[in-house]
């Protein structure tokens, strides 16, 4: 009997060491697929992939924003709700420096930098989600409790 082997992540390093309850689902990763991909290759609803998106305000200061695959950031209601005039995605590059990820397999876990965690409010209703867990291609699917127990994010209203 072959074991698939668990990549050791910092993001799957992270969640073993908290004692997460997750379950690692591998799937093969295409270029700009984004969730839609995923959800297709994995066979769930889109809406329970959560993207990870780093992103910075104007005085370059990082921040993470969880957000449901089928939906975008308002990044005028994120700066609005949480007190900054302006924020924008990170170039890849900087993204890659905050986190220690390559864009595609950002993990909101195990990041290079402490940054604020921002969640849409809807995501603790669903029972279930897949979030990155670090690498290309590897979504980690856990119980909303256990995102919120272990990154302790804010609640924002900002999905369109």
């Amino acid at each position: 009997m072959s074991k698939e082997k668990i990549p050791a992540t910092p993001a799957v390093l992270v969640l073993k060491a908290q004692k997460a309850d997750f379950t690692l689902h591998t799937y093969p990763y295409e270029e700009r697929g984004g969730t839609k991909t995923s959800a297709q290759k994995l066979g769930v609803n889109e809406h329970l992939i959560i993207k990870t998106l780093i992103m910075e305000d104007e005085t370059g200061k990082p921040l993470i924003i969880l957000m449901h695959g089928d939906k975008e950031v308002s990044t005028k209601s994120l700066a609005r709700t949480i007190g900054v005039k302006s924020v924008f995605p990170c170039n890849p590059a900087v993204a890659e420096k905050h986190t220690g990820y390559k864009v595609g397999g950002t993990s909101p876990f195990g990041t290079r930098k402490a940054m604020p965690v921002y969640m849409e409010k809807t995501i603790p209703d669903l029972p279930e989600i897949f979030i990155n867990a670090g690498s290309r291609g590897l979504l980690a699917k856990m119980h909303t409790a256990e995102l919120v127990r272990i990154l302790k994010p804010t609640a924002v209203n900002v999905a369109i």
